[in-house]
C-alpha cells in the first residue's frame, strides 16, 4: 500500500489511465470483430466502411503507444488482405 502523499497519488492516477487503457482496447478490439462479421456475410460495402473505423481507431491507439506501430500494422493489413478477398 502506498504510504507517500506521491504515492497515493501515482496510484490514483495509475487507476485511471488503466481504466481508460481498458476501454480503448476493448474499443479496437469491438471495431475488428466488426470487420471480421462483415466479412463473414460476404458484405463487402460494410466490411469496407467497418475496416475504415477499425483502421482509424487501430492508427489513434499506435499513436498513443496504446499498441505496438507494427502490431497495428499487421492488424490492418490482415484485416485490408480479407476485406480486398471479398472482390
Amino acid at each position: 500500500m502506498a504510504n507517500t502523499v506521491q504515492a497515493k497519488k501515482r496510484a490514483r492516477q495509475a487507476e485511471v489511465h488503466r481504466a481508460r487503457n481498458t476501454e480503448q482496447m476493448t474499443f479496437m478490439r469491438t471495431q475488428i470483430k466488426k470487420v471480421r462479421a462483415a466479412i463473414d456475410k460476404k458484405d463487402k460495402t460494410a466490411a469496407q466502411t467497418a475496416y475504415r473505423n477499425a483502421s482509424s481507431v487501430i492508427d489513434r491507439l499506435a499513436g498513443k503507444g496504446r499498441i505496438h506501430k507494427n502490431a497495428a500494422a499487421r492488424y490492418k493489413s490482415n484485416l485490408n488482405q480479407r476485406v480486398r478477398a471479398l472482390a
